[in-house]
């Protein structure tokens, strides 16, 4: 294994050190002894700041287009339904079109996987050195609780985008599992099932839950057992375990009540939210992540790229009332932008950070009312449904005559009509072996659709409304369930370096 994969203890600290403040001028780490690195409760801490710190706000492979771990999000949404990109701007053309998370030679593919393990590894070393070092004893429970949960998140993300469906194939090859420190004499492992994988993301998490149990944390960014819980509903709705999934979604939103409708419109891009059960805050001096919001803002004048803008049948699946509505509107502020539809659901704050959503209650409540669903308790999952619907303003599903599934095919897209923009476009359609769908905004004689902008002097006109521009894979055969162009690929450069993946 070669040493960019994996980091020893003293690259961890250093990384760990130079994440948590910027300005400091760390030594190099051939200066920093294993000693130092696992003298205390407090260094050990040190590399969980850093280690989340990296992830959240570092540039992934040194670009602008990969803005930390919200660059998983940013291509899960692109690849999916709902996002009509606009392929003249930086950032997210090639996975739009399908022609990146398949192909082994890619940066962001490359990027992705490699941040990916370094979370994984410095967790490995946290959790293997929590109970050993000097301290606190309930601060290193905490700290290994915590280490746990991150963990477990950073396999749950592998196993959404680098396989199929749980559900399709539980012994489908995925990644390889690491669960103690690597250097960079380690040898490599060879893929995991997705069922090894999901058995280690449960045993992780339900060990976290049990360690954090009674953490009250200082900050929305620190895991606690809610966001455990919330964890725990994801992994068990991916399985299909859909009692456990609506019961654990349940346990994690109790303490956050969906938002006033009026905060709805405030730009999603503040951790006191009440209903935020996970997320990263943002300061002006280390934002990076916030650049996420110059692809998802497409209204702000400080906004680069405003990229991200909404395919004209989706704004179709909001009925008037829906608080959700009242976000869209066609733009006419310049020639580039003229006819596509913006959804003004992410906006800079005036400082031009943004802090970065992670988990929602409401999603917790959509994972109750699926796993009820599925689970045959019609009547529990139409009344989660219609909590978020009724604060939403949007129209009740209507218990009489209801079916199995036609509630079920509403829930997704009540998925698709709350969660946009966060990240869960294409790892649905993975987990429920669905089809994209793109389709031409077209009248019924496949003209194109006219509507009226406001032009920049205030004026306005009528003009084609923009809608895909990538109706078929890369290749140009048509979106299919189960497809490979799905599936975010190893890159070459960890084939080359591992030669016992393939084993």
């Amino acid at each position: 294994m070669k040493a960019s994969r994996f980091y020893t203890y003293t690259a961890a600290l250093i990384i760990g050190l130079s994440a948590c403040n910027k300005q400091l001028d760390t030594a190099p780490s051939n200066a920093v002894s294993e000693d130092i690195v696992l003298k205390n409760v407090d260094n050990l801490s040190t590399i969980s700041e850093g280690t989340w710190a990296a992830m959240m706000d570092d540039f992934y492979g040194g670009t602008y287009s990969n803005p930390g771990f919200k660059t998983i999000a940013l291509t899960s949404d692109a690849m999916a339904n709902d996002v009509a990109l606009i392929t003249t701007k930086y950032g997210f053309p090639t996975a739009y079109r399908f022609t990146q998370m398949n192909d082994k030679t890619q940066a962001r593919v490359s990027a992705v996987w490699g941040q990916l393990y370094k979370i994984i590894n410095n967790s490995n070393i946290i959790i293997a050195n929590a109970d050993k070092v000097e301290g606190d004893a309930t601060a290193k429970k905490v700290l290994k609780g915590q280490a746990l949960a991150l963990r477990a998140h950073t396999y749950l993300t592998i196993a959404s985008f680098y396989q199929f469906s749980y559900l399709k194939d539980s012994l489908a090859k995925t990644a390889p599992i690491y669960t103690t420190p690597t250097t960079a004499a380690t040898e490599g492992n060879p893929k995991a099932s997705l069922k090894e994988i999901y058995e280690l993301i449960f045993s992780d998490l339900l060990q976290a839950k049990e360690l954090l149990t009674g953490y009250d944390r200082p900050a929305k960014y620190k895991i606690d057992a809610d966001v455990v819980n919330g964890l725990l509903a994801r992994a068990y709705l991916n399985t299909g375990r859909w009692a456990l999934a609506a019961a654990a979604a349940d346990e994690a939103q109790k303490n956050y009540p969906l938002m006033a409708a009026s905060e709805y419109s405030k730009g999603f891009n503040d951790v006191g939210n009440a209903e935020w059960i996970w997320g990263h805050p943002e300061i002006p001096s280390q934002s990076d992540g916030s650049y996420s919001f110059h692809f998802l803002d497409v209204s702000s004048a400080s906004s680069y790229y405003y990229s991200f803008m909404a395919d004209p049948l989706f704004g179709e699946l909001f009925e008037t009332g829906d608080i959700r509505k009242t976000l869209f509107s066609w733009d006419g502020s310049a020639a580039a932008r003229e006819g596509y539809l913006q959804y003004k659901k992410f906006k800079f704050k005036a400082d031009q950070t943004a802090d970065l959503v992670l988990m929602r209650s409401a999603e917790a409540i959509l994972i109750k009312a699926e796993g009820y669903t599925r689970a045959d308790n019609l009547t529990e999952g139409i009344n989660a449904l219609n909590q978020l619907r009724t604060a939403r303003g949007a129209k009740l599903f209507e218990e009489a005559g209801a079916t199995k599934e036609n509630l079920i095919k509403e829930i997704l897209i009540e998925r698709r009509k709350e969660l946009w923009g966060e990240g869960f476009g294409l790892s649905d359609i993975i987990r429920n072996q669905l089809a994209v769908v793109r389709k031409p905004y077209v009248d019924a004689e496949g003209k194109d659709i006219n509507v009226t902008v406001v032009t920049p002097d205030g004026g306005t006109k009528e003009v084609a409304a923009k809608y895909h521009t990538a109706l078929t894979f890369g290749d140009g055969t048509s979106f299919v369930p189960n497809s490979p162009y799905y599936i975010f690929v190893v890159p070459q450069a960890e084939e080359q370096n591992n030669p016992n993946l393939g084993k």
